[in-house]
């Protein structure tokens, strides 16, 4: 029973939104609602898609994927409302932010007991799942896990205390044990030996060495039929169409068993995916690698009866070991073909495998399971009355973060046609006769892969993502291994090698195309411009390409990390920056040259960048060391940002210039401030950075803001008595970039304590 517990919410994907953690949330909550009728069970469902879904009244709010803010009011309207213990189903594809750490923004909010159900437990995460896993164990009351094996990597791989965790078997529907013959006329098999394979389709799956079996398996068994029922996975399907299930129907008819095989294309509800269970002679899952913890179609077939064919991954070994059903190696069609005909021969071996499958399953069924959890409910109501939480949903202001404007990209997409970003704009009007330059367009490329990186995405910020990558292609010469820079209104390039800068803009886009990318043909490009544009970096004389070519060679080595050259290059321009600032720098002036002049805190940020990833501390302690004289120097006497002015910069000794203040000033702080927030921990870099950002807002000598919440906008600069009223691509650029990064911070701030490492 559940006993002081009234309230349960129940947090993951939810029907009608068609995967399996929706399925397994919409039966679990199901199933508590039936077995205890007193008890409220309300969801809150988490949307991959603008609008959300047609969802059942029980759904009471509803999480944006890709947004913080919203996990932040859910956890708000959780508290508020009084539940009693929330319900989470966690895996890392639904949620939003690096290894879906969006929903630890959450968790870190709600001030009930948290029963987290872990749908993965990886043996070998990466760096940042890890990351989530050890957050997710600490603020999670109890864990669920399904197998032995998950509970075995908790405890090895994460050091969860066992005393935390609860096995709860994966659900499934009650089903009376009978002989398929009864449920094969329905689908005109009568007669006919069946297989089965169910779920949403995808290339993890391995429905090929399936399909591979069949022409061995009808030699024995000619009247054999293969139904793959289930539609191709919404996710696979928005990327790459149904270009899977196509190639399965082209290689079974290859094969020549397309008179054997039956694709059912569709989500079928319980009632009618239990009558293809009960009509199924053996269930084949032959998945193509061993990690994955829980499998639910196995649960619904093994718990069904039914005899089943796997390959051994960890789900399958445990529960289809003491002759519960036959394992067979991965990817090995003949191994899967010599398995079914000899089940299909050894009749009585078939049947004492279906009944040991279903003894098991008896205490998988939902009312059991239902139990179980509301035990485990229970515990949590106990363990976390003892830990005692003391968040607040009320929160003054300094315990808010600091509200930001809603992103807009009118203004962006104004200023960009078929060919590029447009360098100029007359108000708000592009400004044709002064074209376009590969300086900009590299810049509104790294905006559009941090907004995607964000989870902001629209199918026009897409196409002129590729138009900006598009000119960076046909900027570059590839019998210079450079990049030109200017181009006319009339595609017309005016220069025929563009300055160092211009080459580091494009190199620092370029390697975060490489890195961040979703689309596989954006990245080969990248690679193919990246490799050939990189070697002329080492000749470069300007600091600031210096920079600019780091962090785009960070980037790039994140996803290719085995480049020799490109690491090379960056021991060589880390070494002539360190050198520069040795030369440079006193007592008084701790800085790379001898004025301060424009995107100075770029110097700093390759420094510490640099430093932190390749584990050279005197290279992040001058990083850092120069960023604080930046600030400091860049700080005004009520304590705004005041960037060096543009009229005459700042000479040692002579005296700094005040105005014109440049947008690209406070974005290069900005992003600087975060990459030392991200290399110390040191909050003194958060409140800088948005010292910097507010500067946009109207935080500044004359108060008042470039950024313009009409158009999208930014201002071209801050003369000594107004506002340049023209909004070119650089101002905006600035402004949207300050912003994502901003936006990015305050996710990691909200889903993370300390700043995650690398």
């Amino acid at each position: 029973m559940i006993s002081e517990i009234r309230k349960t919410a129940f947090v993951g994907d939810y029907l009608p939104r068609k995967c399996g953690i929706a399925t397994f949330t919409t039966d679990l909550r199901c199933a508590v609602a039936a077995e205890f009728p007193s008890h409220q069970c309300l969801v809150v469902p988490v949307n991959d898609v603008a609008g959300g879904y047609d969802y059942p009244a029980e759904v009471r709010f509803e999480i944006a994927e890709q947004d913080v803010p919203s996990y932040l009011r859910a956890a708000d309207f959780l508290n508020i409302t009084d539940v009693d213990v929330v319900c989470l189903q966690h895996e890392f594809g639904i949620f939003g932010g690096p290894a879906g750490s969006h929903v630890l923004a959450l968790l870190r909010e709600l001030r009930m007991p948290i029963v987290t159900t872990l749908h993965t437990v990886l043996r070998d995460p990466n760096a940042e799942q890890r990351r989530v896993m050890r957050d997710l164990i600490r603020l999670s009351t109890r864990l669920v896990v399904m197998s032995e094996t998950g509970r075995g990597f908790l405890r090895d791989v994460y050091q969860a205390p066992a005393a935390k965790m609860d096995i709860i078997p994966h659900g499934i529907p009650e089903m009376p044990f009978a002989d398929p013959n009864y449920f094969k006329d329905e689908f005109g098999v009568a007669g006919k030996q069946v297989l089965l394979t169910f779920g949403l389709l995808s290339p993890n799956k391995g429905l090929e060495y399936a399909l591979r079996a069949l022409p061995d398996i009808i030699r024995d068994f000619p009247d054999i039929v293969y139904i793959i029922l289930g539609q191709t996975h919404p996710a696979l399907l928005r990327a790459e169409g149904e270009a899977y299930r196509l190639s399965l129907e082209r290689l079974a008819k290859d094969l020549g068993v397309q008179k054997q095989v039956v694709f059912f294309n569709r989500f079928v509800e319980l009632e009618e995916l239990m009558r293809f269970i009960g009509a199924a002679d053996i269930y084949l899952t032959p998945y193509l690698t061993e990690a994955q913890i829980t499998s639910g179609t196995l649960a619904y077939a093994f718990g069904a009866g039914n005899a089943v064919v796997s390959t051994p991954y960890w789900h399958a070994a445990e529960l289809l070991a003491a002759e519960r059903g036959k394992l067979v190696p991965f990817r090995d069609a003949k191994a899967i073909a010599a398995a079914a005909v000899e089940l299909l021969r050894d009749e009585p071996r078939r049947h004492t495998m279906r009944k040991n499958a279903y003894r098991l399953g008896r205490e998988m069924v939902w009312s059991r399971v239902a139990q179980l959890y509301a035990k485990s409910f229970e515990q949590a109501r106990q363990d976390h009355s003892f830990v005692g939480r003391k968040s607040s949903p009320i929160k003054t202001l300094d315990e808010q973060p600091g509200q930001l404007p809603e992103l807009k990209l009118d203004h962006l997409f104004r200023m960009s046609d078929s060919t590029g970003i447009f360098q100029h704009a007359s108000f708000t009007v592009p400004n044709f006769g002064e074209g376009y330059c590969t300086d900009d367009n590299a810049r509104a490329l790294v905006l559009a892969l941090m907004l995607q990186k964000l989870g902001v995405g629209s199918p026009q910020l897409g196409a002129h993502a590729a138009t900006y990558a598009a000119f960076l292609n046909h900027a570059f010469d590839r019998q210079r291994g450079r990049f030109r820079n200017f181009m006319s209104f009339d595609r017309r390039w005016l220069d025929e090698i563009g300055s160092e800068d211009c080459q580091g803009h494009a190199l620092w886009a370029l390697g975060l195309c490489v890195a961040q990318a979703g689309q596989a043909s954006f990245q080969m490009l990248a690679v193919e411009l990246f490799e050939q544009g990189l070697p002329v970096a080492a000749g470069f004389t300007s600091p600031r390409a210096w920079a600019f070519t780091l962090i785009g060679i960070d980037e790039y080595l994140r996803r290719l990390s085995g480049d020799r050259r490109a690491s090379q290059i960056r021991e060589s321009l880390t070494t002539k920056l360190m050198q520069r600032y040795t030369d440079a720098a006193r007592d008084d002036w701790e800085w790379f040259e001898d004025s301060v002049s424009y995107t100075n805190a770029k110097l700093s940020h390759a420094l510490i960048l640099s430093g932190r990833c390749m584990d050279n501390e005197a290279m992040l302690a001058r990083g850092l060391t120069s960023l604080r004289w930046l600030v400091r120097i860049q700080t005004s006497e009520t304590g705004s940002f005041r960037p060096i002015g543009s009229n005459g910069f700042y000479p040692r000794g002579q005296k700094r210039a005040l105005f014109d203040q440049q947008p690209i000033e406070a974005q290069a702080t900005v992003s600087a401030c975060i990459e030392a927030y991200h290399a110390t921990g040191d909050r003194f870099w958060v409140a800088e950075a948005r010292r910097a950002f507010e500067w946009f807002l109207g935080r500044n000598d004359l108060g008042m803001a470039l950024y313009d919440p009409g158009t999208g906008g930014c201002r071209d600069g801050l003369h000594v008595d107004r506002l340049s009223q023209n909004q070119g691509a650089e101002s905006t650029l600035a402004f949207l970039l300050a912003l994502a990064e901003e936006q990015a911070l305050q996710n990691t701030l909200a889903t993370f304590k300390e700043p995650p490492g690398e």
